[in-house]
């Protein structure tokens, strides 16, 4: 247990018994706690100095107490001792009081089941000393300033690394561990070539060391800065659009939301209703699923307890499933998928775990050369201000032109204004080429007939 503030699990699991019982007491009719560690290191050079080097600890306590009509209340802090735990179970029953009563507010009565193929710590990560760290960065520097005479600078080459782990128990007698360790590398560059100039760069978070290539890194962030240099506004028009995977996964992850089900019975989601419809074309399905082995997303349980599970949100088009955390499903009358989500200070809520838009058959290449006029997007702005209630956008984006099926010039200040469920029903296609960013998936995508505001 070396290098985190939880020296000894033994002590961590009496202080948090310690909160439920007194919880009791103090006339909750039921609580749960949740106990989070961590610790990380990380290193950024700008060209070649050190620009921040730091490492760090914490450690939290959060008490949830749930009064029987309904009420509930949250309160968290640092310090890992009975006195300071006392006052914050007394603070969480506290605002428990002061709150409305909800439908639903419960705790969950299974097992926790652990499932120890879902572990995903990586010792060679958490081993990993400062001199590693330096010596991943100035290769990433170095690599990316032989691989283009146009790199003028390499504004930022970075590593993170570092591991946690968290304890959670319930008054109905759960109680369970899950630990896990993960790394980011990543490199920024500016570029210039005769008067124009680009800042760009590619990064990624993995949960294995060896799925870090610090050399496909460098030329990744070097390549796509380059090849954007000298963008330039289309004709107004309609083109075939095709998104590249780190580009459609960040597309995804909005689509996603929607299907968390408190925003659906807020009336915050363009999904309600909508379960058993047509929203996309019968090329996508997309699904959520917090089991896969080495991913961000994956656990064995949900922040409740419940077992997380492989979920089907869209199949061949159409909505199959909506999310939920046990409040929700009490809501809708429905079983939790094993979805809730939350942190030591908020109370539960619903989230994706690992969200996956399946992939097709196809090779990206081969997609590609069937696109007479069209565009290659790598890069949305503005996803954030998507209305969750209508769908309606208008996004900035950039990317390369497709003419006769090959990547011709670079093209920037161009804008897609349209509806979400609209542009999910005209895809057309999806790669072969599935890819996670982060705790979410994506294939390249092919839509057809995309208005597109240039020149």
């Amino acid at each position: 247990m070396s290098g985190t503030p939880f020296q000894k699990r033994g002590d961590v699991e009496a202080l948090a018994e310690h909160a439920l019982s007194r919880a009791l007491q103090l006339g909750a009719s039921g609580a749960d706690v949740l106990c989070c560690s961590s610790c990380g290191s990380s290193l950024s050079l700008l060209d070649g100095e050190i620009e921040e080097c730091s490492s760090g600890v914490s450690a939290g306590i959060g008490v949830r107490t749930i009064i029987s009509d309904g009420r509930q209340g949250i309160a968290s802090g640092s310090r890992l001792d009975a006195a300071s735990v006392d006052a914050l179970v007394e603070w969480s029953l506290h605002n428990a009081r002061a709150s409305e009563p909800e439908e639903g507010v419960g705790l969950y009565e299974g097992p926790l089941i652990s499932d120890p193929g879902l572990d995903a710590e990586d010792l060679a990560i958490r081993s990993i000393r400062h001199e590693e760290r330096m010596k991943y960065c100035l290769e990433m520097t170095k690599i990316a300033r032989g691989s283009d005479a146009r790199v003028r600078s390499v504004r930022e080459a970075a590593w993170r690394n570092g591991w946690g782990e968290s304890f959670f128990a319930t008054t109905n007698g759960l109680s369970g561990w899950e630990s896990s360790s993960g790394a980011s590398c990543g490199l920024l560059v500016l570029a210039e070539e005769g008067e124009y100039s680009e800042m760009g760069g590619y990064g990624i978070d993995a949960l294995r060391m060896d799925e870090i290539d610090i050399v496909k890194i460098a030329k990744r962030a070097v390549k796509d800065t380059v090849s954007a240099l000298g963008g330039a506004p289309v004709p107004t028009g309609t083109y075939t659009v095709m998104i590249e995977p780190e580009a459609a996964a960040a597309l995804v992850d909005v689509v996603g939301k929607l299907f968390c089900a408190p925003e659906i019975q807020k009336g915050r989601s363009l999904l309600r209703g909508k379960l058993g419809q047509n929203v996309a074309s019968p090329c996508v399905s997309l699904t959520d699923n917090g089991r896969i082995p080495w991913k961000q997303g994956t656990s064995s349980w949900d922040y409740e307890g419940v077992p997380t599970q492989r979920t089907e949100l869209v199949k061949n088009g159409t909505a199959a499933a909506f999310l939920y955390n046990l409040q929700s499903a009490a809501k809708d009358g429905v079983r939790t998928t094993g979805n809730c989500s939350r942190t030591m200070s908020s109370l539960p809520d619903v989230g994706t775990t690992n969200l996956i838009l399946e992939a097709g058959q196809e090779s990206p290449s081969a997609l590609q050369s069937r696109i007479a006029d069209g565009i290659y997007i790598t890069e949305f702005m503005g996803l954030h201000t998507i209305d969750p209630v209508s769908g309606d956008f208008s996004l900035g984006a950039k990317g390369l032109r497709i003419e006769n099926g090959g990547l011709t010039v670079p093209v920037s200040g161009v804008t897609i204004a349209s509806n979400l469920l609209d542009l999910m029903k005209k895809i057309t296609a999806l790669g072969s080429d599935l890819t996670f960013s982060g705790s979410v998936a994506a294939p390249t995508v092919v839509i057809e007939n995309v208005v597109i505001a240039g020149k």
